[in-house]
């Protein structure tokens, strides 16, 4: 008999639904039944291409023994982070409290009224390495619920006070050596060798690596020497799919070779955008820049080709497993490749650095470490034909792979992330003049204010026509953002209108009066859902603090900006403390203090050069007089660069716009 979670639309919670365990789905009927029968709760989070919570299952969830442990003394609850981010971050934090560090499955106890007292990850199905059983835990947990109450009930106080000074205001002055002492800590967590920030496991930490770019733009060498190392060995390594394009989410190793293979649809999006931008630096050589366009290409035409619905909607997730086996869908052997490609094996074997040992778990993660120019040489190739070549090869693998079992496709849609990819096809489509990406990003925008926004405000989770009610910041604020820049790359107002839409329902629902917004509007959980600490993607206080200094500009909306400005000013201890930790929301200050807006009037011939520029801090509105407060009484054919209300001279040529950048950004190198 299928479980309560039978009814639910996210695929994780479906993976469960004929557990044997009595699964409550988040949510008031399960809240009721542990305080009418005062139980504790078992809340267990996880998501759809989690590879611990599908090993976790398969011992624990499905074993009828624990399951009937489980049913007679707890409620059970099951939790898909990604559907419900707020409840993650909640109990999250509090299982970093109690055990200084976290992951998935989460498994906490909850008191009937929700208040976290134990938690843990993963617990094998027997006693392990220190490590206590599944077993052991649950009875040892029902033993403290039945005689050590008093116990219980002062760890749960004592935790949920924790949680609460933690949302405290840590206010202050912003120090002006801000963005040097940011700079200086992502130094020193800097691989001088390999790239990205720190060892392993190595992960792409795209909002750190986002703000480097804008660093590098303004002229610091440091930040593209940075930038660049990692673009160039992320690409080289196999957390990128040498085969069928796209990112993994990290590398197990220090040095991206060994990829977790899960694909998330955030990564892709940032990452692309990343490459992209890199691609239009000044400083980047003729093969970086040519490296770089590419990867950004194979990237989102990955997405398109399997992360995408057919009405524009952006899928989340793809798994790391297939056949119950890590990377399986993914890995090579020397036979397999040589039986593929018959007389071209052997140059293939050395461009992705195979051999018949393999390189991890007797397997070949495929790499491209060995030269290019090299390998050209020795096949008697120009560039276009070895690239012709390369292509061909990784079309057949590729040919021959989608034969395999295909990892599961978690196909829920999420605003926010929707969101990132969306400002990545509109983005990327326009500095790259690829219209096809800016067709994708107008059908996805055009479905989810469609199917997604309600009574004012944009939804978080959509699936097979089921809209779910939350709403969280991030979806205004990611997708404002998304809304926003395909507005710049296509001058339809109608985008734009849509994105003011997002920020008036951030102020409107989101905005708390000490300065900061809330991340949540649940109010059941034992504390406020509010955190700006960047994951693997920007947090919703950073985005939607970048996105109202945004908006203020082109609508001429101080107010706006000051409410922006004041959100970063809230986290100003966190900052001085620990920058590394919020790089969005520096890049967000970066946006409030340093950012211009660059106004072109239609008609004008400019628009087309200028769309193609990467202008990190600037943003570009386009249109006719009036359309907009900040082309109000403006001239036809011209361009008006401003900052903080004050204008340059207008102009009337590409090349003197890019003179008046100069000035009011003394350290910009020529635009390639």
């Amino acid at each position: 008999m299928p479980n309560r979670l039978a009814k639910e639309s996210s695929p994780y919670l479906l993976q469960h639904a004929h557990n044997p365990v009595d699964w409550y789905p988040w949510g008031e009927e399960a809240f009721s039944k542990a305080r009418a029968e005062n139980k504790p709760i078992f809340l267990s989070v996880g998501y759809a291409t989690c590879h611990w919570c599908h090993v976790m299952e398969r011992e624990s969830f499905e074993d009828p023994e624990v399951a009937q442990f489980l049913n007679a003394h707890f409620v059970p609850i099951k939790v898909d982070r990604e559907e419900r981010p707020d409840v993650d971050q909640v109990y999250m934090s509090a299982l970093q409290a109690m055990t200084g560090s976290g992951g998935w499955p989460m498994n906490m106890f909850l008191m009937p009224d929700l208040r976290p007292f134990f938690g843990g990850t993963y617990w094998p199905p027997e006693d392990r390495q220190g490590f206590p059983s599944f077993r052991r835990v649950l009875a040892g947990v029902h033993n403290a619920w039945l005689h050590q109450q008093k116990e219980v009930l002062e760890n749960a106080e004592q935790l949920t006070t924790y949680l609460q000074d933690q949302l405290k205001p840590r206010a202050g002055v912003l120090s002006e050596e801000l963005h040097t002492a940011a700079l200086a800590g992502l130094s020193r967590a800097f691989d001088q060798a390999y790239g990205g920030f720190g060892g392993a496991p190595k992960f792409p930490q795209s909002p750190g690596l986002l703000y480097l770019l804008s660093h590098a733009w303004l002229g610091d060498e440091t930040a593209w020497k940075h930038l660049q190392l990692t673009l160039d060995r992320m690409a080289e390594g196999g957390i990128y799919d040498q085969v069928g394009g796209g990112f993994h989410r990290y590398a197990v190793d220090g040095i991206w070779r060994v990829p977790h293979f899960e694909k998330m649809l955030y990564d892709n999006a940032q990452l692309a955008r990343l490459y992209a931008a890199a691609s239009r630096m000044p400083q980047a050589t003729f093969e970086q820049a040519r490296r770089y366009r590419r990867i950004a290409q194979e990237t989102l035409d990955y997405v398109l080709r399997e992360m995408t619905g057919p009405k524009g909607e952006f899928w989340s997730a793809q798994d790391a497993d297939s056949e119950g086996v890590e990377g399986k869908f993914y890995v090579w052997q020397e036979a397999e490749i040589r039986e593929i490609l018959g007389a071209e094996a052997d140059a293939a074997i050395k461009l992705f650095g195979v051999s018949e040992a393999g390189n991890w778990e007797h397997s070949n993660v495929l790499e491209r470490r060995f030269p290019d120019q090299a390998l050209m040489q020795s096949l008697g190739m120009g560039p276009e034909a070895y690239q012709s070549w390369v292509n061909s090869v990784r079309q057949r693998l590729y040919e021959v792979r989608k034969k395999r079992v295909w990892p599961l496709t978690d196909d829920k849609v999420l605003a926010d992330w929707n969101g990132l990819m969306l400002r990545a096809m509109a983005d990327v489509g326009r500095w790259l003049e690829q219209p096809q990406y800016i067709e994708a990003a107008r059908k996805n925008a055009s479905f989810v204010m469609q199917e997604m926004y309600q009574d004012g405000l944009l939804r978080h989770s959509w699936r097979n026509g089921l809209l779910k009610p939350q709403a969280y910041l991030s979806d205004q604020a990611q997708y404002g953002l998304g809304l926003l820049a395909l507005f710049e790359a296509t001058g339809e107002m109608g985008w734009l209108e849509n994105a003011l839409k997002l920020a008036e329902a951030i102020l409107s629902h989101f905005k708390e009066p000490e300065g900061a917004f809330r991340d949540s509007l649940d109010t059941t959980l034992p504390v406020k859902a509010r955190d700006a600490y960047d994951g693997p993607y920007p947090s919703g206080n950073a985005s939607a603090a970048e996105l109202l200094f945004r908006l203020a500009a082109l609508y001429e909306r101080p107010d706006w900006h000051r409410a922006a400005l004041s959100a970063v000013e809230f986290y100003a201890q966190s900052l001085a403390r620990n920058a590394f930790g919020f790089p969005a929301l520096l890049q967000a200050h970066l946006v409030g203090t340093r950012g211009s807006e660059l106004a072109l009037v239609a008609p004008t011939e400019m628009i087309h050069p200028i769309r193609q520029w990467f202008l990190p801090l600037t943003t570009l509105a386009y249109g006719p007089p009036n359309a907009l407060p900040v082309l109000q009484n403006r001239e036809p054919g011209l361009a008006y660069l401003c900052q903080h209300g004050a204008c340059r001279l207008p102009v009337n040529s590409p090349e003197k716009l890019w003179g008046e950048l100069e000035v009011i950004y003394p350290g910009l190198a020529t635009q390639s």
